[in-house]
């Protein structure tokens, strides 16, 4: 769960948060809010706004609301409000509320009614393509609809009868009447109201007409009494329609609406719309999908919690672009998983050794630390028989000194283990190499040879007591750092080695262990096992990260 020692460093919303309980502005408090809408799975950038919005109202001692954006009903639905919550409960952040828009679809109503009674919105009548010609364009002032002048009667009457359900799709919609020539486009006549006639998740068939998202958002965190609404700079356009609502109606609260830069994350596409297609379109295996940049992708894959909100706290909150590299991320995960991960042994590429001076019988148990640095993680039991395993790219015929593994008629140490020395090898038809054989000192268990130079240190396996196992191991899925800035089709650019299947063995101790434990593969990298593995039968054990910056200057993930 969340620390009390995380905190954000100071930014320009803490410092108005700061200012404004000085000022004793909200009566002392600070209440914020998450509003995601439930049409897909969180991804990064909205746990950039989870942690902001619950770390920052935590540091004020405030709380924070969970308030699902249901306004559209056909593209939500209540797997994705499910998964939502799980997703923020994972992070660490618990709600004061879950609140829901649609709770609010009766007094939005009323709401409107009260801005026609004003003359400050009618119903519009034109079609959505003549709507958007009559608005005009960036460099050109928007022109009155021909249906803006219609008597408060009129309005009231067809706004009635479209929540009656006598209208069909698209046949008139609701709008703010605010100016047409304004240099804001989001100020002229935005609409409000739209016929949908389709059944929704929470309100069933009780509606047929749906408020849009910013008549909808700012009145809701009214209602909330939110102090501080945060949100994107893609909304700052639309500040001043959010206060524009707000000062035609008698609301219970006037919040302020602050905007701070999105996350652009390295490799990743993170909008909604082209996640979906990904998974629509079998590119990936779903939402979860351990490449996916979405949360419950990345706890799948193995990420920890207080790795994200670490991570969301480094990129800093700002108004400028916030273009991050993977490298970040993925730091903020070995930072977090060093301390706390076991290490385990696992060989991904086998070749076969056979210690021709070890009985077929015998088996020797080692007694190996889970962790190096931490006497009090204990210690494991290792088996050590006559046949081991060890990754085929720790052998060479031949090699030179800058070379630090096993080479034929040398000597190199099993971690954890003796002294090994290869003496001779058996090859196969292409010239491949199917057997090691040599021989252990037994004399070296945690001792150096006093007499001899031993090259390095490799990691090993039993070949007769492990765990079969499949590993994944994880490029980008994206071969550019910024998909979205580059011209054509996003999907061209999905990476083909972004995920790469090896079938190895590891440490039979691992049956032993919690299936959510996070482990040091020795070598090479921090795996966990698949949420979706039998734990009897091995299983599949994803690459949560490599041991080393992998994707900042593009190289190997595998120090050795």
């Amino acid at each position: 769960m969340l620390n009390d020692s995380e905190r954000y460093p100071a930014n320009f919303i803490s410092t108005i948060m700061a200012g404004d309980l000085a000022s004793g502005k909200y009566g002392g408090r600070v209440k914020t809010r998450f509003p995601p809408e439930p049409n897909g799975f969180l991804h990064i950038g909205h746990a950039k706004a989870i942690c902001l919005n619950f770390g920052l109202a935590k540091d004020f001692d405030g709380s924070t609301n969970l308030r699902f954006d249901d306004t559209n009903p056909i593209k939500e639905d209540v797997a994705f409000t499910h998964a939502m919550r799980e997703d923020i409960t994972w992070l660490g952040f618990t709600w004061a509320e879950q609140k829901n828009a649609s709770d609010y679809f009766e007094v939005l109503y009323e709401y409107a009614v009260q801005l026609i009674q004003a003359e400050k919105a009618y119903v519009d009548s034109l079609d959505a393509d003549s709507i958007r010609v009559y608005r005009g364009t960036l460099t050109e002032p928007g022109r009155n609809s021909p249906y803006r002048d219609r008597s408060v009667a009129e309005n009231l009457d067809l706004f009635a009868r479209m929540r009656a359900g006598e209208f069909p799709d698209g046949a008139h919609v609701l709008r703010l009447k605010i100016d047409m020539a304004s240099g804001n486009m989001n100020l002229r006549d935005p609409s409000i109201y739209r016929i949908r006639h389709a059944t929704h998740h929470e309100t069933g068939d009780q509606w047929c007409i749906y408020p849009l998202y910013d008549y909808t958002h700012c009145i809701s965190d009214a209602i909330e009494e939110i102090t501080h609404s945060l949100c994107d700079t893609g909304f700052e356009d639309h500040r001043p329609l959010y206060d524009w609502v707000l000062a035609q109606l008698e609301v219970p609260s006037r919040p302020q609406q602050i905007e701070f830069s999105r996350l652009n994350l390295q490799y990743t596409v993170t909008s909604k719309r082209k996640l979906k297609q990904l998974v629509d379109e079998n590119l990936v295996e779903g939402w979860n999908d351990p490449r996916m940049p979405t949360i419950a992708g990345m706890r799948r894959r193995g990420y920890p919690p207080e790795a994200i909100r670490d991570f969301c706290r480094r990129i800093g909150i700002t108004k400028s672009d916030n273009n991050v590299e993977l490298a970040l991320l993925e730091s903020c995960v070995r930072e977090a998983l060093e301390p706390i991960a076991p290490r385990a042994m696992a060989v991904l590429d086998p070749v076969k050794v056979v210690i021709t001076n070890v009985p077929e019988s015998e088996t020797i148990w080692l007694s190996v630390q889970n962790h190096p640095k931490d006497p009090d993680m204990g210690q494991r039991p290792v088996p050590f028989t006559r046949e081991i395993f060890i990754d085929r790219a720790d052998f060479q015929m031949t090699a030179n000194r800058k070379y630090k593994r096993l080479v034929l008629h040398d000597e190199v140490r099993l971690r954890g283990g003796y002294v090994i020395k290869a003496e001779s090898v058996v090859m196969g038809e292409q010239d491949e190499i199917l057997e090691i054989h040599g021989v252990y000192d037994p004399e070296t268990l945690g001792v150096n040879p006093p007499d001899r130079k031993v090259r390095g240190v490799i990691h090993w396996v039993s070949a007769t007591e492990n765990l079969p196992v499949v590993f994944h191991r994880f490029e980008p899925l994206f071969s550019v750092p910024f998909p979205d800035a580059v011209d054509g089709d996003y999907r061209d650019l999905i990476n083909p080695n972004s995920r790469s299947v090896f079938q190895g063995f590891a440490e039979i101790s691992l049956k032993n262990r919690p299936r959510d434990t996070r482990f040091q593969f020795e070598r090479e990298g921090y795996f966990m096992l698949d949420e979706a593995a039998k734990l009897e039968e091995g299983g599949c054990y994803n690459e949560i990260v490599g041991l080393r910056d992998s994707w900042s200057k593009g190289g190997s993930a595998n120090p050795f």
